[in-house]
């Protein structure tokens, strides 16, 4: 009798888990379809992640589910009603599981690679945009250095660089709080140690810095880097996410179509009925 009360409240108990752990599922679908805009790439993108990262929650509510009518059908001497069946549409739910993420594995894997053809033609557009801003304004700055106003302004900046690294190099003590200062960068760090043994390196490491074509060169480089950098990362971005949801997608389809057709079959619900065979 002890056995037996124990065998029901068990295959109670791991039925309403799994019951609980598909409505969930459901919930938290419903809820991820809110605000409803399927027309949406990025929208599409973030309820096909959502639901891939959720859709082991049903399938261990399936799990679970067919576990309780195990136990119960192993309880020959229980004599209670059995209830409602949940088995023949946990088989179809099951099912149509399997088709849907069956179906996000190629639907996922195109928003990402259209999304990420989006995102790198913004990258260009705003690299190019940054580029030919950068051209206006240097082209500016070399038209007015080529005045007399300009070429005066210049050299006096030269002078004026040039007085506070010779200041600093003639006074050993400022030389070495320099050198330790780690608010000083590294480059220019090196460029007095340069300087303390060649002087000349400083002239001509001043004139490179107020270059116009040398600050457009290095601009234009640090511009173009960082586009490189934001491609990878939409690139790296863009294939781990179809990598991951797409395998996990087609791994969950596997799964629930396992569990379908195969329960389904067993069940005589994809043949129908089979006429018998008459004995003559």
């Amino acid at each position: 009798m002890v056995n037996r009360l124990a065998s029901v409240s068990t295959a109670l108990t791991v039925k309403v888990v799994g019951i609980i752990c598909i409505l969930s599922f459901f919930v938290d679908f419903l809820i991820l379809l809110l605000p409803f805009q399927p027309t949406d790439r990025v929208w599409q993108i973030n309820l096909a992640t959502a639901l891939v990262d959720r859709g082991i929650v049903p399938l261990v509510g399936l799990g679970l589910l067919f576990a309780a009518y195990w136990i119960d059908s192993a309880d020959t001497t229980s004599d209670r009603p059995q209830g409602i069946d949940l088995r023949f549409p946990a088989l179809i739910l099951s099912s149509i599981l399997g088709l849907m993420f069956l179906l996000i594995f190629p639907l996922h894997l195109n928003n990402v690679n259209q999304a990420k053809t989006q995102t790198l033609n913004r990258i260009t557009q705003e690299a190019d945009q940054a580029e030919i801003q950068l051209n206006n304004r240097l082209s500016q700055l070399q038209a007015q250095l080529n005045t007399d106003q300009g070429k005066a302004q210049l050299e006096q900046l030269r002078n004026q660089t040039k007085a506070q690294f010779s200041e600093i190099l003639k006074d050993e003590q400022k030389y070495k709080q320099t050198l330790e200062s780690s608010q000083i960068p590294a480059n220019i760090k090196e460029l007095l140690k340069k300087a303390k043994t060649d002087p000349q390196v400083l002239d001509k490491a001043i004139e490179q810095q107020t270059d116009p074509q040398i600050l457009r060169n290095q601009q234009l480089s640090q511009v173009r880097q960082r586009r490189d950098e934001a491609e990878q990362q939409a690139k790296d971005a863009a294939w781990k996410s179809g990598l991951r949801i797409g395998i996990s997608s087609l791994l969950l389809s596997i799964g629930y179509i396992i569990i379908g057709w195969t329960g389904l079959r067993g069940r005589g619900a994809l043949q129908g009925a089979k006429p018998r065979a008459t004995a003559r």
